[in-house]
């Protein structure tokens, strides 16, 4: 076996989401920012001497649907190689809250796996390998806020102002996308934004008002939060945030966020830590 290493897998959060129009493939055009986060998970990984590769902990789900292990193993069916290692997740990020935990997690996988068995593909690979993954995937294999259309495809790389974030989750709540983007009542008409045009207050999270209406945590969370900061709910939810000029601030509302909530406090940032990371095991192994 081989020795371990300890790979950063951010949290995201779409400042705003505007729905374009439906495709006749029944997926959505859609505008949105991608802000990536200095927290998040994490992924242990320590090589094997055979061909296996083991996932903990237990998520109470075959391993074979857990998106890390799909992951590596359509690096496997890719490269044509063989390579095994146990991956171990530390959870942060709540699941299903919108925050692109499960995305962010099989990019770290792609990325990591990449470099320590050293498969030799590059970054544009990878994001194509991701999008079969998921739609979020490619952002965090390419590291970088962006703006995203298409249906979340053509993603342009921005530069934001790198500002605090509270991120607050009501407990025992899990949004359903699929359920969100096939709901009648879901906007499909907004018009399309220029980037240059794009600011916190031009801009809304179309699925917000449909997910307030049938989950009221939601709701009860986002109300919460606009004491304190602009506020908006992220992707299809359940997870909202409200953002702050110093950490200071964020970090003075947090320590009132009610036992029903969950969350964190993080600063955006332009080049995620998974893409620092990457890049530095890339020079440290190049030296060697």
């Amino acid at each position: 076996m081989g020795n371990i290493t300890s790979w950063p897998s951010p949290a995201k959060i779409n400042l705003f989401l505007h729905i374009n129009g439906r495709r006749p493939d029944g997926y959505h055009e859609l505008q949105s920012i991608f802000v990536l986060f200095d927290k998040g998970d994490t992924l242990d990984i320590t090589p094997r001497d055979d061909n296996a590769i083991t996932i903990t902990p237990d998520l109470g789900f075959p391993v074979e649907s857990n998106i890390v292990f799909k992951a590596a193993r359509i690096l496997k069916e890719y490269t044509g190689r063989e390579f095994g290692a146990d991956i171990h997740i530390n959870k942060n990020i709540p699941m299903g809250g919108g925050l692109g935990g499960g995305s962010s997690n099989a990019a770290t996988a792609l990325v990591a796996l990449n470099l320590i068995f050293k498969l030799g593909l590059d970054e544009d690979t990878l994001a194509t390998l991701g999008r079969k993954l998921g739609a979020d995937v490619p952002v965090f294999v390419r590291g970088r806020s962006a703006f995203a259309e298409g249906v979340g495809e053509i993603l342009t790389p921005v530069n934001i102002e790198e500002k605090y974030y509270l991120i607050a989750t009501p407990t025992d709540t899990s949004v359903s996308t699929a359920e969100i983007f096939n709901h009648p009542e879901l906007p499909r008409n907004t018009p399309k934004l220029c980037p240059a045009d794009v600011c916190f207050e031009n801009t809304r999270n179309d699925c917000e008002k449909l997910v307030k209406k049938y989950y009221p945590k939601v709701a009860k969370t986002l109300s919460w939060l606009l004491q304190y900061a602009p506020s908006r709910m992220t992707g299809t939810g359940a997870s909202c945030f409200a953002c702050f000029e110093d950490e200071k601030a964020a970090l003075a509302a947090f320590e009132n966020i009610p036992n029903d909530m969950r969350g964190f406090v993080a600063k955006a940032v332009n080049v995620s830590p998974l893409k620092e990371a990457a890049d530095s095991y890339s020079r440290s192994n190049q030296k060697l």
